[in-house]
């Protein structure tokens, strides 16, 4: 989410098993879910500074796996070998790290096992691309460093690629400020113990000085404390997130699916640059990104399909392929107004290879869905008619003063949406969902062909918002009650953008997104209180696409 720059300068609990064979649309899920999270809250909270008291070696920033395939799974630790061995650090010696991979919690029924090396090189993070597993299936593994075991660990496999799914669960998450609250929704999610993936859609970290980018204040404070340029520092900022048990225990309940937005390298990024680097003074661009991008691919489980990118394809069976893109790496500047140039032919939001990549991908898929893992908002989305009080606010949090649309969104780069859609309607392409974050709010969209005639001209695709994790929102900027804003932005907005079916500008949580071959339905959560570590959490609204129709409805349970 663009913001302007200031002008000042555990060890994860046991996981429910998984339980996806039925997509029951069933309220007693949610429930199940909010008292699995509660009890998972105590342990956790109480693991990271235990084991990081205890000697070394040890696995102090949890297990991760990722990029599910239907024959493997990307596993990665990142193991300190001794205690001068932080993050960033560069010290610590190579280290050999064993990994085990089974089909039981108690690892007595082993598939496979391999040893990887832990170097300062790669800042002592290790993966293990392991293949030759059986299609959707759970396994559980565990990695193990001079005799001392890391804890147990579930992941799952995608559907064969000719497989008739009945169902996929995913949860779904984006924009987490360490500072700015606890990570409650990734608590919740790892409690549900039904996922089959999770989808991070950018933000994981945030770039700012301690402070910087909090309004509601620092609820904790995030290390190192300074803005982060160097490879050292992207390190120390990741680890710092990894050590924060609600992660670790989601990252321990089921795969990653991750993309990166603008705030894991600096904000507002585009291919040259970004509002968030002064060039000279902070190094060059080039050496800062090439350390956010090292930093990234190090901590994080992802395969980067080209190098320094994170767009790549997944498939899930016959049910439904999942296109991710990368708007960071090849994007032209954002324009700084909304004149003309927002139209202009030779901007590009996705580059030409990576457009020609998407839509050669959905011409080609035989799936039923097909889905678009997207950082930034695609659908239209103007407020420049909304009351003052809260289009000022709205346009500081946007970085747009003077707001009429976000340059930063693909309304920034409306040729490259022109192009998609066109292409959409052209290859009668149906049954595209674009989920997405970046905005700190939540959205329904229909996505139009012609956003000044729709509802009477056609929709190519709908378009889920998930809100932030604890990323600041508008209530939070303006410091009212939750609440407040929404009331009275969201008819607003509703009545500005015809294609906007929901939209809440106040909320904190996540989303859980289900598909069968009838519908895809995204269920919105909000938690309590991002600064209540203990925060409940509860279902808000439910809004799915049948099949065939390309429009967003509202449904009312949760599944």
């Amino acid at each position: 989410m663009s913001r302007q720059r200031p002008t000042s300068d555990a060890s994860p609990s046991a996981v429910l098993p998984h339980s996806s064979a039925a997509l029951s649309p069933s309220r007693r899920t949610v429930v199940k879910a909010a008292a699995a999270g509660a009890v998972l809250a105590a342990p956790l909270a109480a693991a990271v500074p235990a084991r990081a008291a205890t000697a070394a070696p040890a696995f102090l920033h949890g297990l991760a796996s990722g990029d599910p395939l239907p024959d493997g799974v990307l596993l990665w630790t990142r193991v300190t070998p001794s205690p001068d061995a932080t993050p960033g650090s560069g010290a610590g010696a190579d280290t050999p790290v064993e990994w085990v991979i089974a089909t039981d919690r108690a690892l007595s029924g082993v598939v496979a096992r391999g040893t990887v090396t832990a170097t300062a090189a790669s800042d002592h993070t290790v993966k293990a691309d392991v293949r030759g597993l059986r299609p959707a299936t759970d396994y559980f593994f565990r990695f193990t460093a001079g005799g001392v075991h890391s804890p147990v660990a579930r992941t799952r496999t995608a559907p064969a690629a000719d497989a008739a799914v009945t169902g996929l669960r995913f949860g779904v998450v984006s924009c987490a400020n360490y500072e700015s609250g606890y990570f409650s929704p990734y608590r919740h999610l790892a409690g549900r113990g039904d996922l089959d993936a999770w989808l991070h859609l950018g933000d994981y970290i945030y770039e700012y000085a301690s402070g910087d980018y909090a309004f509601g204040g620092v609820v904790r404070p995030h290390r190192p404390e300074h803005e982060i340029l160097s490879l050292a520092d992207y390190r120390m900022r990741h680890a710092r997130y990894k050590t924060d048990p609600d992660l670790q225990a989601l990252h321990a309940a089921a795969p990653c699916v991750a993309i990166w937005d603008d705030h894991e390298i600096a904000n507002d990024t585009w291919s040259g640059g970004a509002e968030n680097h002064t060039e000279g003074a902070e190094g060059t661009w080039e050496a800062r990104r090439a350390a956010a991008k090292q930093a990234y691919f190090e901590w994080m489980p992802v395969r980067p399909a080209i190098a320094g990118t994170t767009y790549r394809r997944l498939r899930f069976g016959k049910l439904a392929d999942l296109s991710l893109l990368d708007l960071r790496s090849f994007r032209s500047q954002q324009v700084s107004s909304t004149g003309g140039a927002v139209d202009d032919p030779d901007r590009t939001l996705t580059g030409r290879a990576q457009m020609d990549w998407l839509k050669s991908g959905l011409s080609a898929s035989d799936t039923t869905w097909r889905l678009v893992g997207n950082s930034v908002m695609i659908a239209p989305f103007s407020v420049a008619q909304l009351p003052e009080f809260v289009r000022e606010p709205l346009g500081e949090l946007l970085g747009l003063p003077d707001l009429a649309i976000s340059v930063d969104q693909w309304d920034g780069y409306t040729a490259d949406r022109k192009e998609l859609i066109s292409h959409l309607r052209a290859g009668s392409i149906r049954n595209t969902v674009f989920l997405t974050g970046d905005v700190h709010m939540a959205f329904a969209n229909d996505v139009p062909v012609n956003a000044t005639t729709y509802p009477l001209t056609a929709s190519a695709a709908t378009e889920f918002v998930v809100t932030s994790v604890t990323s600041d929102n508008l209530n939070d900027y303006v410091g009212v009650a939750e609440g407040a804003i929404t009331s009275v932005a969201a008819p607003a907005i509703r009545t500005l953008n015809r294609h906007v079916k929901f939209v809440d500008t106040d909320q904190h949580g996540y989303g859980v997104f289900s598909v069968t071959p009838e519908r895809a339905q995204m269920d919105y959560y909000r938690v309590s209180d991002r600064t209540d570590p203990a925060a409940t959490s509860h279902w808000v609204r439910s809004y799915r696409t049948l099949s065939g129709t390309q429009k967003a409805e509202r449904t009312y349970d949760p599944v």
